[in-house]
Parts: C-alpha cells; structure tokens; sequence
C-alpha cells in the first residue's frame, strides 16, 4: 500500500508541468475559445451596476481596447454626472465620424435601468468578438457605435440607493413642486419600516373593496361587485409629511423625459410629464445637440422597461402621416426579424398599439432627424414560464409573476405582509413587491436578455448603408470626348437617406465626384432611368453630382463627359452611408 502512494505521488509530480502548461491562456488559445468566452475584461452580466460602476467598466473596457473604445461626455446630468459615450469602431479603418453610426441609449427613465446593462453589454461584446469573430470584426470596420448607457444617471442611482417601488422614480432629478404649495420635492415615499424598501399599505376595513388571494396570500384582489372585501389599499409606502392631508404627492421630480422631446411636445395640462418646454431637460438637450451635430447617424435605438415590445412612432394617431411609406417598409421587415429574435416580443406601434405619447424620443429621432429607430421594453411575462396567456389579463399576469417568485425567486422578489403603526391611519399592513422584481429581469436571465437585445440592434446596424461602387463604363465618343458611366450601389436593406429625410432636407444629398489632373469635365448627369437612359443634367458644380438617396439594396447612376483620358479618382460621400473612392484610368 505505501508503495503505490510512493508510485502515485511520483506520477502526479512528473503530470504537473505538463497539467501547468495546458492550462496556460496563451492568445491562441483564448482565440479558439471565443473572445466573450474568455475575456480581457471580465464582467459578472447577472447584476445591475451603480453609475460609478458604469464609469468603472467604461474605463475599464476603454484602457482595454484603446483601438476599439472610446469614452467621452456628451454633457452633464441635472447633478453634475457625466452623460458617457462609448464610441466602439474600428479606429483604425476611420474616423468613427466617417462612418454610418448607430445610436443606442436606455435608462430615460429612471426605474428602467436594464436599458443600462444592455448598452454596456453591446460595447463590451463587440469590443471582445472583434478580432474573433468575423462578422462582428467587419461590421467594427466599416460601422461605428455611439452608446450612452444612461441618460438619467441620478434617478438611476437614487432607485439603485434609495428606498422606492418598482414605479419610482420615473422622472429625473430636477426639483419640481408638484403640488403647487412653494415647497419642492418635500412628499415623496416614506420607508416606515426601515426594510429598504417602498411597498403597499393596506388596513382592515369591513367596508374594503380589496381580500388576499387564497392560493397567493401577498397577492391582492378586487372582490366583485356583490362581494364583501376585507381591506382597503392606501397606496404605497408614505405619510403626509407637509400635512396637506395627502400623502406622497411631490417626490423627486417630477416630469418624464419621455415626454419633454422636441417633437409634436404638448403642455403638461395635455401630457403629463412633458414639463416646462422641449428640451427643458438638461439631459434630453445634450442628447438632441450630439445627435444633431453627427449626421452620420443612420439608426437609433433606446431600451425601457417593462412588457416585451418592439415600437416604433409615432406617439399619436394624428401624427401618422408622419412615417413614410417606403420607410415603414423598412421599420417592418426590421422587427419582424426582432420577433424572431426576442421570443415573446411583439412589434407595435406606441399610439396605435398602446397610448398616447407627445413629445416622445422616437418621434423626434425619426420626425426631426430622419433616423430609423426603435424602442425596446425589455423583460416579458414570456422570460418566466416560457409562455404568455394573451387573454389572462392584468391579473392573471399578476398571478403568474406571484408565482414565479415563489418557485424560481424562493419568495426574493416580495415582502410579506407586516404590522406597522402609520402616524395618520393608525395601525397598517405593508407588504407587496420589492422594487427589485416585476419590472426588471432577475439575475440569472440578465444576461440572455441583453445578449437578444444586442442581437437585434446590430442587426439594424448592419442593415445601414454599405456602399460599393459596382461598375465604372468608359465610352468613347467623337471629337476626343469619352462618357464615363459609374453606378454606385447601396448592398443594405436601409437607404442612405430615409424618405423622411428627403422630404424635409435635413441632411445634405450624397455626392458622386470625379477629379484627375489634366481631366477637362464638360458635363455632368445624374441618369434617372438608366433603361431609357433619361438623364438629368447638373449645370453647377458638374464634378460632383448630387443624389437625393441610393435606395437600399439598390443602385444609383452618375454620367461625366470628359474631354482627355488619363487617371481619374471617383469618389462617393454619404453622411450616413460613409465614404468610398477608387481610381480609374482610361
């Protein structure tokens, strides 16, 4: 026996270096693997981050892939908080500014704050696969992203750091009296019992509309009309604290950033939420100001919460002469590959499908910017049981959420019910759900969700315009005089300019130009219909032709006649389709 332990222990020793080397992770090795397999940076995806953690990644991902991130300010939150941007392109094939770019935001509102998690994912992934994967690697070559994970950094944090529900709150942080008595901000959710968290309020009363559910004991219902209840709901956790006999009517804010858009904006009166004026928010303005100055922005999306949504404009019906035909073309064909790859989500239209909503963020990207965008509400009753009744209702919703924290959440996800003394109603019950569950995704499918978010935006992104110039004819012609034809095609399914864009010359047409040194231009043309060879000829400036779009998947022609042969460059320029050029000689 004490030889064979002499024997083993011989072996083992002789197996160490070699046991040592082939767990060496050499870069060959992390390649095979797959670069988001086996990170530079590593990141936990099953949890959300504060926003001096966002910073922390961000700087993180930056000294990583300096070639690859880039992280800046696009201005300042209501509390002096950078609003930062990851701009993730390949650096070193141009200017992310030369390049048709995707915008991606989330968390506007305040208790959405996956929005956050999925932004900061698609940097870091994309960072990672680049190198590795090579549809991602092209795609960083010739794109470029500009992401802001929040664009409500202090309402973030104060959900993350502060007691609240899983509502609150929505607005940002500037200081608003809601309840028109000169005091700000002075009633908002009380923690009566010192838990961390903002939950319901329910008392006794024989007159009460309101029993518990018999099979879910925290779950409350409305008895029927015939029926006799035992509770009466008070609302969510808080006391009259300025004794105007209502109780948290004036918390932190309020507005909604979601409302306060420079597009189709109506008076609070009319919307609520939608504050002061457009772009009262400090916010909201830096966003408008650095999308406005980078016209190469060619696709937009943000993320909210809650319901499992894909939704385009516009907010209100009366706005639906807005969205172009050949543009709602695209916005289909684009979500509908979204339903494939969200299961559970729906494509809808905000005021058609859902409610009505001025002022909104997807309006003013698409109505005042021509930019193909999207909102997605991410999490969906799907996520829980693989499967959504569409005809349970609001209750039977509730119900299944109950469940769900009772048999995967092992009751995490709510407080039971508990005795508390409230200064104004005497003795109460709280209990309900924590601020953590119902609209955000647990810990474990966190990472799904944002990995099929991402998905679909870089679909979109991909789908932007990729031009290439197909063909380039020389014909010669008498006198010494050659016509020279070059089509410029467009091999996405996006345009380089929407038809919303067009019609409003908000960005400037692209441009199809031809130089040479001794090159003598006589004329140039833009060919309409190149099978009857119409033309259109352009009498000022005729070495670069201007041309309204190159439709997606499709072409466009130009014509020069030139008086010499030689070597010509001709080159394409395209605000949101980038830049492309070749020499010729003839």
């Amino acid at each position: 026996m004490k030889h064979n332990l002499i024997l083993f222990i011989l072996i083992f020793a002789h197996m160490l270096p070699a046991m040592a080397e082939s767990q060496k992770r050499t870069p060959a090795s992390l390649k095979a693997m797959g670069a988001p397999n086996a990170p530079q940076v590593e990141i936990a995806w099953n949890r959300y981050y504060s926003y001096d953690e966002v910073m922390e990644i961000a700087d993180r991902l930056q000294k990583a892939f300096p070639e690859l991130v880039a992280v800046t300010s696009i201005g300042k939150s209501v509390q002096g908080r950078d609003l930062i941007l990851l701009t993730v392109t390949n650096h070193q094939t141009g200017r992310a500014e030369a390049k048709p770019a995707m915008y991606i935001d989330g968390n506007i509102h305040s208790n959405e704050i996956q929005g956050t998690e999925v932004s900061l994912y698609t940097a870091w992934y994309l960072a990672e696969s680049f190198g590795t994967v090579e549809w991602i690697t092209d795609l960083l070559n010739r794109k470029a992203f500009y992401i802001v994970p929040s664009i409500n950094p202090d309402a973030r944090d104060y959900f993350i750091r502060r007691p609240n529900s899983p509502h609150s709150p929505r607005s940002g942080l500037l200081p608003r009296d809601d309840d028109g008595d000169g005091a700000i901000d002075e009633d908002g959710y009380d923690d009566l019992n010192g838990d961390g968290e903002i939950v319901q309020m329910r008392r006794l009363d024989k007159r009460g509309r309101w029993i518990a559910d018999p099979q879910i004991p925290n779950l409350m219902i409305r008895v029927e009309a015939d029926q006799k209840g035992k509770y009466e709901l008070l609302g969510w956790e808080g006391i009259d604290n300025d004794n105007d006999g209502r109780i948290n009517e004036d918390g932190p804010g309020y507005y909604d950033p979601n409302r306060n858009w420079g597009w189709n904006w109506q008076p609070d009166y009319v919307q609520r939420g939608a504050d002061q004026y457009p772009f009262s928010i400090p916010e909201n303005r830096a966003v408008a100001e650095f999308v406005t100055s980078h016209i190469n922005i060619a696709g937009a999306q943000s993320y909210h919460n809650a319901g499992g949504m894909i939704l385009r404009g516009p907010g209100a019906e009366e706005d639906e002469d807005l969205y172009k035909r050949e543009d709602i073309e695209i916005y289909d064909f684009i979500a509908k590959r979204g339903e494939e790859m969200l299961p559970g989500y729906r494509y809808m239209v905000v005021g058609k499908d859902m409610y009505t909503v001025y002022g909104g963020e997807l309006d003013w990207f698409y109505g005042a910017r021509g930019i193909l965008t999207f909102t997605n509400e991410l999490w969906t009753s799907v996520d829980m049981f693989g499967q959504q009744d569409d005809d349970a209702g609001w209750f039977g919703r509730r119900r299944d959420t109950h469940r769900f924290d009772r048999l995967l959440l092992f009751g995490e996800g709510t407080v039971d019910w508990q005795t508390v003394e409230h200064p104004q109603y005497g003795e109460i019950e709280i209990g309900g759900f924590r601020k953590s569950w119902t609209r955000t995704a647990p810990s474990f499918l966190l990472e799904e969700l944002c990995h099929r978010n991402m998905a679909f935006t870089l679909y979109h992104a991909d789908q932007m315009p990729l031009l290439s110039i197909d063909t380039v004819s020389v014909t010669p012609l008498e006198g010494g005089i050659y016509q020279i034809d070059v089509v410029i095609g467009n091999q996405r399914l996006i345009p380089t300019r929407t038809q919303q864009d067009i019609g409003n010359g908000i960005t400037p047409p692209d441009v199809v130009a031809i130089d040479g040194e001794d090159v003598d231009i006589i004329a140039g043309f833009f060919v309409k219909e190149p099978l009857y060879d119409e033309v259109a000829e352009q009498l000022y400036h005729p070495d670069s032709i201007r041309i309204e779009t190159i439709p997606g998947n499709g072409k466009a022609q130009v014509r020069w006649l030139l008086a010499a042969s030689g070597t010509v460059r001709i080159t394409c320029r395209s605000q949101k389709g980038g830049v492309i050029s070749e020499k010729y000689t003839f």
